[in-house]
């Protein structure tokens, strides 16, 4: 366990509340914004699906003053991993979204990262053994 800084937990809780967003939109909206990207449908609804589980855990990391390390390290590392993948989608070829498509895979990338800077940083300041 590590006490929480005031960083990681105001990381976490911008996280949460981004994801919970986003994933009620993506899962609620799923076929007009599907329609309006050109991203497939399922993609969206199962990533919104997805981001409301993810809103839940993160939300509880950020409402704790104690929290354990390796949870947190998993939300570090899942985040950088969300970045990494969403950048490889666009380059994959596994997708062909419009021009606002690419806009919002590589937005959210480019916000996914910039949490998992954050947390990592909070993560640094926090007080606890450094290796768990």
């Amino acid at each position: 366990m590590i006490t929480s800084s005031t960083l990681l937990r105001r990381a976490l809780l911008a996280d949460a509340i981004f994801s919970g967003v986003a994933g009620l939109v993506l899962t609620v909206d799923a076929g007009p914004l599907a329609t309006l990207m050109q991203l497939p449908d399922a993609l969206l609804r199962e990533t919104g699906l997805f981001l409301i589980a993810y809103t839940i855990l993160v939300g509880w990391l950020a409402s704790r003053a104690t929290a354990p390390r390796p949870r947190v390290l998993l939300v570090v590392a899942g985040n950088a991993a969300w970045t990494v993948g969403s950048i490889g989608l666009l380059f994959s070829g596994l997708v062909a979204p419009n021009a606002l498509g690419e806009i919002f895979v590589a937005a959210q990338a480019v916000g996914t990262g910039v949490f998992a800077e954050l947390q990592y940083m909070g993560l640094r300041r926090s007080a606890g053994p450094i290796m768990a």
